[in-house]
């Protein structure tokens, strides 16, 4: 396993590597899923999974030992080993061609496409850009970009960055309550081992949050939830994330429709923007 480092040179190199993982979509994982979100446990085999919901099948797995102090996976396997402390989720970009059947068996192909490294007003930033390709029975079900993003920690002196103002002119909007139990349900489902999401002690003495970090995909799904259930199927959905969601107090989402579909975001409490994403429809 190659050390981890911030040598662009040696970075690239994994651009352009693949791996190929099949991923049973299992009823009983669904279950945990509608109940984790407090929907009605309805959904069986032949009905099609969610939008966003793959994010509990499409697993990033490493044993307990392959762990790094945040709960991250050691890097330098499918992905590179970038030496800079922090990871997240930034984005992603979705295109939904076909549904996924629940109890079907998808075939993921996945692809690193892109590492860049740039100077930010934080530090060091490294971005990586991994590419998945979903099938099932050969009918291409979903093709996805996701944005991963690798920066220092912050400096515990520095004054916290206040996020922009959220709009004001939303279609829909509600407003969602975290817990500590929704948090630790949705780490359990997707096999996430950050442990920003339910170390309360590591996510404010290591990382310097306030409480609790939401999920990005977890808000991300309630998003693609308030498009789907307004607008109908999605054929698309985007979201980028901008500043983070903690479980210390109700936060809220929004839908404004457009030409296009949707435009959709996160408020924090104090009505910062803490992430946008777009959606179009069948």
């Amino acid at each position: 396993m190659t050390s981890p480092t911030n040598d662009i040179e040696i970075l690239r190199n994994w651009v352009g590597r693949e791996q190929v993982v099949v991923h049973p979509i299992e009823p009983g994982v669904v279950r945990r899923f509608e109940l984790t979100l407090d929907r009605d446990p309805v959904l069986g085999v032949g009905d099609p999974l969610p939008p966003m919901w793959h994010v509990a099948f499409f697993l990033e797995v490493a044993p307990t030992a392959g762990l790094g102090t945040d709960g991250h996976p050691h890097r330098g396997g499918f992905l590179p080993p970038v030496a800079l402390p922090r990871r997240m989720w930034a984005g992603s970009r979705i295109e939904f061609h076909a549904p996924i059947p629940i109890g079907a068996n998808a075939i993921t192909t996945s692809s690193v496409d892109d590492v860049v490294i740039k100077e930010g007003k934080t530090g060091i930033l490294c971005f990586v850009t991994v590419s998945y390709r979903t099938e099932v029975d050969g009918t291409r079900c979903i093709e996805e970009q996701q944005d991963l993003v690798y920066r220092d920690d912050p400096d515990p002196d520095a004054p916290k960055r206040q996020p922009e103002p959220a709009p004001t002119d939303a279609d829909i909007s509600e407003t969602v309550t975290p817990s500590e139990v929704l948090l630790f349900r949705y780490s359990a489902l997707t096999f996430n081992g950050h442990r920003i999401h339910y170390d309360r002690r590591y996510a404010s003495d290591v990382e310097g949050y306030d409480g609790l970090v939401v999920h990005g995909p977890l808000t991300a799904t309630l998003l693609a939830k308030l498009a789907a259930d307004t607008g109908g199927e999605l054929a698309t959905f985007s979201f980028r994330g901008l500043s983070p969601l903690l479980d210390t107090a109700p936060f809220s989402i929004h839908g404004r429709r457009t030409e296009a579909g949707m435009d959709l975001w996160a408020a924090n409490p104090s009505g910062g923007l803490a992430m946008t994403a777009k959606a179009t429809f069948r």
